[in-house]
């Protein structure tokens, strides 16, 4: 019977300290609880912030990575433009270099078509109508040798037609057609200017003038066949014209000076006696104060 009690009283004493340890471990279970809710708590506010932190990583990190991107993009693109345009720029001088250098293949083409024509005229010694179409085959591209080519023909053509013009003039002069003479005449020089034989132009245009009439443009003519030098056995001519224009146009104190120089300069020529009787007798009208005779 004691020994009943014994195992009764002992458990009676297992089962409280089993009741304690289940009170115990229930406990620690709901700590353990509490605890895993705090944590868990923590992780999710720790996974919120992660999440929201790598999405605000993320987005800063696209907004930079698209800004790289577009300043990267930007400033290529602004290369490619700057590149573009330049080549733009060559190609449209490469473009007018074409097309100049194609009007100059066409305007060559063409200059030699119009060379080998003028050619042809210097060839027939054609020689009024190459110099009347020199003027225009002169505006054509034509090279450095043609030119200078066509330049000593039409020089020599143009001495040969002044001369032809000059023989022309005295031939109207020996028939009494002093204006078509004077015309001539006027062409020879225009032909030639500084020919040898445009003093004798000169003076035949002068005496021509004369008889027509304009003392006035003979007497300039006169004047400048006495003061050139090309042919010095001119000058007396040309002095006695001038006097004889400008007693004419009343300048008797020109026709007495041009007389005195006459006589100066030539005091044996052929015509000196007729000069100093024709002096004396204008120094004679003009010491009376007469007027010259018409």
């Amino acid at each position: 019977m004691a020994d009943v009690d014994e195992e009764i009283r002992e458990i009676k004493r297992e089962i409280i300290e089993s009741r304690g340890l289940v009170i115990k471990t229930s406990n620690l279970t709901n700590s353990l609880a509490a605890d895993i809710k705090s944590i868990a708590k923590r992780q999710a506010g720790y996974e919120r912030r992660f999440n929201w932190n790598s999405w605000v990583a993320y987005v800063l990190f696209a907004v930079l990575s698209f800004s790289g991107l577009y300043l990267a993009t930007s400033a290529r693109i602004g290369e490619y433009e700057t590149t573009s345009a330049q080549l733009q720029e060559r190609v449209d001088a490469l473009q007018r270099e074409i097309d100049e250098e194609r009007q100059r293949a066409e305007r060559r083409a063409h200059a030699e078509v119009q060379a080998a024509q003028f050619y042809r005229l210097i060839r027939e010694r054609r020689r009024a109508e190459a110099v009347e179409q020199y003027a225009e085959i002169r505006r054509e591209q034509l090279s450095p040798a043609e030119s200078a080519f066509f330049r000593d023909m039409i020089d020599r053509f143009q001495v040969d037609l002044s001369v032809q013009a000059y023989q022309n003039g005295l031939d109207l002069v020996r028939t009494g057609r002093y204006q078509e003479a004077a015309e001539v005449f006027q062409e020879a020089i225009r032909l030639d200017d500084d020919g040898t034989h445009i003093p004798a132009v000169r003076l035949e245009l002068a005496r021509a003038l004369r008889h027509l009439g304009n003392d006035t443009l003979a007497k300039q003519y006169a004047a400048e066949v006495a003061e050139q030098t090309v042919d010095r056995e001119l000058q007396d001519d040309g002095l006695l014209l001038f006097a004889q224009c400008a007693e004419s146009l009343g300048e008797i104190d020109e026709a007495r000076a041009a007389m005195r120089t006459y006589l100066r300069r030539w005091p044996r020529a052929a015509f000196a006696t007729d000069v100093r009787r024709h002096l004396s007798d204008l120094n004679r009208r003009a010491m009376r104060g007469s007027a010259p005779p018409d």
